[in-house]
């Protein structure tokens, strides 16, 4: 390599998941390229994400402060649930603009082949959400792979017993496929043709 902060700097970029070789090495190039007050915004961008991100204390999402934008938001119907695996299926089903509800960030699935069960993801705050008595309607948008399919119906048959409207994303997603490769509008049509859980 002709240099090894560049070599550096592609074995960083090497690192993201779905970045190949040649994607980080085209990653680090145009980074050289840059004007040196981009690279500096570019940076600091990298540092305020790890340093001032946090998680919302009342979703398990991503926020800038103790309570997220979308759960502090009045406007927002909070008797509607939407559960997802992880904070970025949250962004995705933002972009289709269509739900106006709440969500609930689990964390993962349940897993039994990497011993990950009930008790290692964040059910318990969602069944507490649920006692409360001011939910009307969970949505459980977890991906359509075993694992995902596996926590719904467990989640199912918990919030059944609490008198809860449970309904699932239909599914215009492909099965083994994950929300953040699908498209928008494949994502709004899973929610708008959603149905109940039995």
């Amino acid at each position: 390599m002709v240099s090894k902060y560049l070599e550096a700097l592609i074995n960083e970029f090497s690192k993201i998941p779905g970045m190949g070789q040649k994607s980080a090495s085209r990653a680090a190039f145009y980074i050289l390229k840059l004007k040196d007050s981009d690279v500096k915004r570019f940076a600091s961008a990298l540092i305020d994400i790890k340093e001032k991100i946090r998680e919302c204390s009342v979703c398990g999402g991503i926020s800038d402060s103790e309570i997220c934008s979308i759960c502090s938001d009045p406007a927002r119907d909070s008797s509607l649930i939407c559960v997802v695996e992880d904070e970025k299926d949250i962004l995705t089903i933002e972009k289709t603009r269509i739900f106006k509800g709440v969500y609930h960030v689990l964390k993962g699935v349940i897993s039994p082949l990497d011993g990950i069960g009930p008790d290692d993801l964040r059910i318990n705050e969602l069944y507490d959400k649920c006692k409360s008595g001011k939910v009307r309607e969970v949505i459980l948008a977890t991906n359509p792979t075993l694992e995902g399919d596996a926590t719904s119906l467990y989640l199912t048959h918990k919030l059944k017993e609490m008198n809860i409207r449970v309904m699932r994303i239909s599914r215009g997603l492909p099965v083994g496929g994950e929300l953040d490769f699908a498209d928008t509008a494949t994502i709004a049509r899973s929610f708008d043709e959603r149905i109940e859980v039995f």
